[in-house]
């Protein structure tokens, strides 16, 4: 369930440089990234699997990038918030996934997520995304994400969170080092 702030409109967009919010849902949290996250992040996204459905993992992981992320993700100037799935609370993993909003303009936010392996095909990247997208902590007027062609089971869990298909394109995958083809999803607040 999400927690009743979330059923409130949304808020005006928090300031970069504020933590972003914890996220409840029934089986685990949105919560942001720690130092203490660094092992399991890295053990997870190090996963070749992992790194080849996104466009900025590298693989192999090089020494540093996993510290480099969380520094990233806690930079009071940043223009993306990252979230871990973490299960932790409900005596589950404490790193599951990462889900994160880069803010656009325009009002506009992109959504990208993985999934650690031993959690695929449980529903959490659903659950993941329908909490951000209830949430939408930036006020968003539309949120965007595009996944690689060869992922379709990504490609499922945005249209079943109310993404419509607008189109093709490719991008740049730093892990298969070429470009991908992708699918671009769009969906409109409120």
């Amino acid at each position: 369930m999400i927690l009743d702030q979330m059923k409130q409109p949304p808020a005006a967009a928090p300031e970069p440089s504020a933590p972003p919010p914890v996220i409840v849902t029934e089986r685990f949290s949105l919560r942001p990234l720690r130092r203490s996250d660094a092992g399991l992040l890295e053990h997870y996204s190090g996963d070749v699997r992992v790194a080849h459905m996104t466009t900025s993992i590298p693989h192999p992981l090089p020494p540093g990038a996993t510290e480099a992320y969380i520094a990233r993700a806690a930079d009071p100037k940043r223009s993306e918030e990252v979230w871990v799935m973490d299960a932790s609370a409900h005596d589950g993993a404490e790193v599951m996934g990462v889900i994160s909003l880069e803010r656009m303009d325009r009002n506009q936010s992109e959504i990208g997520y993985w999934v650690a392996p031993p959690y695929w095909n449980t529903g959490l990247a659903s659950e993941a995304l329908r909490a951000l997208v209830e949430a939408n902590p930036y006020g968003s007027a539309t949120l965007f994400a595009s996944v690689f062609q060869d992922n379709p089971a990504s490609a499922r869990v945005l249209t079943n969170c109310g993404f419509e298909y607008i189109g093709d394109a490719e991008a740049f995958s730093v892990a298969r080092n070429a470009k991908v083809p992708t699918w671009t999803y769009l969906r409109r607040m409120g």
